[in-house]
């Protein structure tokens, strides 16, 4: 059982919907599923901070400059960029594509790491909880 549980909270580091699926398919309790899967989605959004902030910097360091016309998909990045802003990146980036990637995305738009580490954590949270048991609910009524 220790085994199941540590599987599904590495999971949860890089990916919890992958986790949650696991963990439903190792017949977890809900409650057991939620707090493993929180407390993997927490330390993932802290290594990928960390992380985020020393990959950014070696890239930096060997980065060649921009060409000064931007290109379409930057426009479009920057129009999505200028109406979400961090809870844009942090909070919907979370649920969508997942706290490293979204971690990685706003370091690249160059958001405080405190509030977008804030944001994801947020989401981490309540995606955890409402995909746990709502997860489990449907599980139960098939």
């Amino acid at each position: 059982m220790i085994y199941k549980i540590l599987l599904v909270g590495l999971m949860a580091t890089f990916e919890i919907y992958v986790a949650i699926g696991t963990g439903m398919a190792f017949n977890l309790s809900s409650t057991v599923l939620f707090l493993t899967t929180v407390t993997g989605g927490i330390i993932g959004v802290f290594v990928a901070a960390f992380l985020g902030d020393k990959i950014r910097s070696f890239i930096l360091k060997y980065k060649k400059p921009k060409p000064a016309k931007p290109s379409n998909k930057d426009k479009l990045m920057m129009r999505l960029w200028e109406k979400f802003g961090v809870v844009g990146v942090g909070f919907l980036g979370t649920f969508i594509v997942g706290a490293p990637i979204s971690i990685g995305i706003g370091y690249g738009f160059g958001i405080q790491p405190k509030r977008l580490v804030n944001w994801c954590l947020l989401a981490v949270i309540l995606r955890c909880f409402v995909f746990s048991f709502f997860f489990n609910y449907v599980k139960n009524l098939l």
